[in-house]
């Protein structure tokens, strides 16, 4: 009994996970638990139906969170360094009965890197019964991609970056610098729009984020705008459909070509650096249902954008947790309706605190009371605990916030015109 004790507590040496401190953020009506901590460069995140937590660390190692144990890795694969390493992860649609899980990583060969996809068998927290799906996707020191998810048909979907060779992007010949779409088993879908190719779009620089809208089922991405080869900055997010051309290298920020796609945002001279991208489809904070999440490196913040993808159009794009935990990965959702983030202060680019990387999680405030106390200030109101969106007003005065910050005030109806063009709003959508 002391045998297995010991074997079981060896697995799971990492961390005991506890969510009993949190940091709260009143303004935004949600609080951030750590759920691991002591990481090394966390990269990707997936849940399991049974409620294990399956997450990759870019210097190979593949590891396991159940029954808040963070086990040791269940997988350390030999990768290559600087941006590449193990990267992308995903489970299958059908993992409750096939238990098939899915990894992205790059590796050298002599003097070559590449990246490949492959898929293995889970059983009793082991893998088994690896097979390549894609290889030879060019890699370099940069610009690996690296982000696999299944869409709503089924289809595992990649991204690939240009491999620091920029040309590479516009040659339909080449892997580097598209979205991939292939089948479950490696085979190239029959509605692909290049025949016979896993190609499902082109010109891309370094797309690290995709996921699909929960309604109109629309593919965003998010991709790592130039930093020399083509001016600085000008970070994307863009609307994928299958076949269209996004421009790299030819076209950058607001710059045209009829045959090329524009991004629905461009970061201008700014440079957020994003990475992991979402769509939050839950009731748990329900201002968030149809936001889109973006996890950002250098800009260290959680971009959350509204978009019109009907119309092409950003109706807002704010800042949450704003330099609160550094550079952040990746972002994804929970069946439960939470989000989970990354963060990679790890990566050689970060300011590590004592406990970095972490793997967070974002979970609504609770508050005692459903509406808040008038005679108080809005602020007073939001550090009790009232959720921003129960916060009462004195009779005659109605609620508005500040768009970026989330800060609530109680003015007259006759004022809010005049506050709306200074950047505040009467809702928080």
């Amino acid at each position: 009994m002391l045998k297995i004790f010991f074997f079981i507590f060896g697995i799971f040496s990492i961390g005991f996970v506890s969510f009993s401190s949190a940091q709260e953020f009143p303004e935004l009506g949600i609080k951030v638990e750590t759920v691991a901590e002591n990481l090394k460069i966390p990269w990707e995140i997936d849940f399991a139906p049974d409620g294990r937590i399956f997450f990759t660390e870019r210097i190979g190692n593949l590891r396991i969170i159940e029954n808040n144990l963070v086990s040791e890795p269940i997988i350390s694969l030999k990768v290559s360094g600087s941006e590449g390493g193990l990267l992308g992860l995903a489970l299958d649609p059908d993992f409750e009965e096939n238990h098939y899980l899915y990894l992205y990583y790059s590796y050298s060969d002599f003097f070559d890197i590449y990246n490949k996809v492959v898929r293995y068998v889970e059983s009793d927290n082991k893998l088994f019964n690896e097979t390549i799906l894609l290889d030879k996707i060019p890699g370099s020191q940069i610009h690996d991609g690296g982000r696999i998810k299944f869409g709503p048909d089924g289809k595992l979907y990649i991204t690939t970056g240009d491999a620091a060779n920029s040309k590479a992007a516009q040659n339909l010949d080449s892997l580097a610098g598209k979205i991939l779409r292939i089948n479950s088993d490696g085979t190239i879908p029959e509605d692909n729009p290049f025949p016979n190719s896993p190609v499902y779009s082109l010109g891309h620089r370094n797309p690290q984020g995709i996921d699909w809208h929960p309604e109109s089922g629309i593919l965003v991405e998010t991709e790592h705008g130039p930093s020399g080869e083509r001016g600085n900055a000008h970070d994307e997010v863009n609307v994928i459909f299958p076949g269209n051309n996004y421009g790299w290298p030819n076209i950058v920020g607001d710059e045209t070509n009829v045959d090329l796609i524009n991004p629905i945002l461009h970061t201008g001279d700014d440079t957020w650096a994003p990475s992991g991208s979402v769509f939050y489809n839950s009731d748990k904070i329900s201002e968030w249902y149809g936001k889109y999440f973006i996890a950002t490196l250098r800009g260290n913040h959680l971009r959350m954008l509204d978009l019109d993808l009907e119309n092409n159009l950003v109706i807002s794009s704010n800042v949450l947790l704003d330099g609160e935990f550094g550079r952040l990965r990746s972002v994804n959702m929970s069946p439960d309706g939470y989000l989970y983030l990354l963060t990679s202060n790890q990566d050689g680019r970060g300011a590590p605190t004592h406990n970095d990387d972490r793997i967070l999680r974002i979970t609504p405030l609770e508050s005692d009371m459903e509406k808040g106390n008038s005679s108080l200030s809005p602020l007073k109101q939001l550090k009790s605990g009232i959720l921003p969106k129960n916060i009462s007003c004195k009779e005659g005065l109605e609620l508005i916030f500040k768009i970026n910050s989330f800060h609530p005030a109680c003015v007259k109806s006759e004022s809010i015109a005049k506050l709306v063009d200074r950047g505040y709003s009467s809702s928080l959508d």
